[in-house]
């Protein structure tokens, strides 16, 4: 027998009682949300709602903020090349009001002729206005399923805050380093600069990066390395 998390009811099969326990919300919490009081049953949906609503335990004083790991909360400072892009394209910036993710892919994608660093293999459109949430369909019976990458939540709220992160971004940036043999992709330029800024593929120090992007965001001139 298969016993609710909650109520306590047994079931005869472990469809039945994941069933109950969907449409009854009866699911016992497991991993709880870093900030708030919310519990989830799966680490993956606390970690969606901590990246949607920015619920995480590194908190930075001096703008109200929480972040993902102690590096994200040194780039707060917007002292490295990933700090300051990622808070321009959340549209944290107060003094640019109009900028964000959209605004900036649109601007570098005109002055990168040659896609050094963009990727002209798919056609860019307009996702600032875009907001998903799941039907009924995406319940398959036991959880709720992204019908993009197939992942499952326990609650359709967990879907809706998967849908609504960051993740099924169209990945329009790619790594400069095509002679090191580099292909890795990415759906915003802080992840763009985060990854430069690791010297994973040893395309460049980590000052180096902090000039280039410095061009890249100040200059008007065509992007080159």
């Amino acid at each position: 027998m298969y016993e609710c998390d909650t109520c306590y009811r047994e079931f005869a099969t472990h469809q039945a009682v994941c069933q109950h326990m969907n449409a009854l919300d009866h699911w016992a919490p497991v991993y709880p949300c870093e900030t708030c009081d919310y519990e989830f049953r799966f680490e993956e949906d606390a970690r969606d709602h901590m990246e949607t609503y920015g619920h995480y335990r590194h908190y930075c004083k001096s703008c109200d903020r929480h972040f993902m790991n102690e590096n994200c909360l040194r780039q707060a400072s917007y002292t490295t090349a990933s700090g300051l892009s990622h808070h321009l394209e959340t549209g944290s910036c107060s003094r640019a009001p109009s900028l964000n993710r959209e605004t900036i892919l649109r601007a570098i994608r005109q002055r990168d002729a040659h896609g050094l660093i963009t990727n002209r293999q798919i056609e860019w459109r307009d996702e600032e206005h875009l907001d998903y949430k799941a039907t009924n369909q995406a319940f398959n019976g036991v959880n709720w399923e992204c019908y993009l990458c197939h992942r499952e939540f326990g609650s359709r709220n967990g879907l809706n805050q998967h849908l609504s992160s960051p993740r099924h971004k169209e990945k329009a940036y790619k790594c400069p380093n095509t002679r090191g043999g580099c292909q890795k992709l990415f759906a915003s330029l802080a992840a763009l600069f985060g990854h430069l800024e690791s010297e994973q593929c040893s395309f460049m120090r980590f000052e180096n990066v902090q000039k280039q992007a410095k061009r890249i965001l100040d200059s008007r001139k065509m992007i080159s390395f």
